[in-house]
């Protein structure tokens, strides 16, 4: 009878509508988050002299010309579900847009725009964390908890994905960061980025990786809402 009552209490759960709330409103701003990111990297690389993003339309804030179908659609959302249902195995699914196109042979000044284009991607979601973090603010003084929490959250979410996003393993921005301030050819860096997907699991599984994301995220969480004067705890 205690195991029947514990699986129907772990029913409930799954099937909890705050739940399902929660994890679509999660997307959504991964969603926002994701198509900002990928809108940064076109409109830097488009003002310093590359056009191949904007002649493909991406030089836009429409999420559809971001998404990629299993990187923005389905893991994402399998990952909230399964996180709901406290799956272990959301921890080895990722999310991720359609990677922006970029000649660097079209780039005014190329080793330094290179740098500006690949790193316009992990500032936008800095600003955009600042931004929800304002909002929260906004939140807090008009009395919306609601409103507080999820802005908190996405202001929390979107500095994750800046640091993450600087680890330098392909074909994350850091790796690209890293390619230009070594001078590594682009032919060489694409040798290592076929292999660059297996070693970011690898390397995302690794405790130490994982606790310093969580720091590096939370300490910057924690600056910004000082400077707005929000209360995180």
């Amino acid at each position: 009878m205690a195991r029947l009552e514990k699986d129907d209490a772990l029913s409930c759960r799954e099937m909890d509508p705050k739940l399902l709330v929660d994890g679509l409103i999660l997307y959504l701003a991964l969603l926002i988050l994701l198509t900002f990111h990928e809108f940064g990297h076109a409109w830097m690389a488009w003002k310093c002299g590359d056009d191949t993003a904007r002649l493909q339309g991406r030089v836009s804030l429409n999420p559809i010309v971001h998404i990629d179908l299993i990187g923005t659609v389905v893991l994402p959302l399998l990952m909230i579900f399964l996180s709901m249902t406290g799956s272990g195995l959301s921890r080895f699914l990722l999310g991720w847009a359609k990677p922006v196109p970029v000649n660097p042979y079209n780039l005014r000044n190329p080793r330094m725009d290179d740098m500006m284009v690949t790193l316009a991607g992990p500032w936008m979601n800095l600003l955009l964390a600042i931004v929800f973090m304002g909002l929260a603010r906004i939140g807090y003084a008009a009395h919306y908890p609601s409103m507080v929490e999820v802005c908190k959250d996405t202001a929390h979410l979107s500095l994750l994905l800046c640091w993450f996003n600087l680890l330098p393993i392909p074909p994350l921005d850091g790796s690209q960061a890293a390619r230009s301030l070594l001078g590594i050819s682009h032919e060489t860096y694409q040798k290592v980025a076929r292999y660059g997907f297996i070693i970011l699991i690898v390397v995302i599984q690794i405790p130490m990786v994982q606790q310093t994301l969580a720091a590096v995220t939370n300490k910057s969480w924690a600056i910004i809402g000082d400077w707005f004067g929000m209360p995180l705890a």
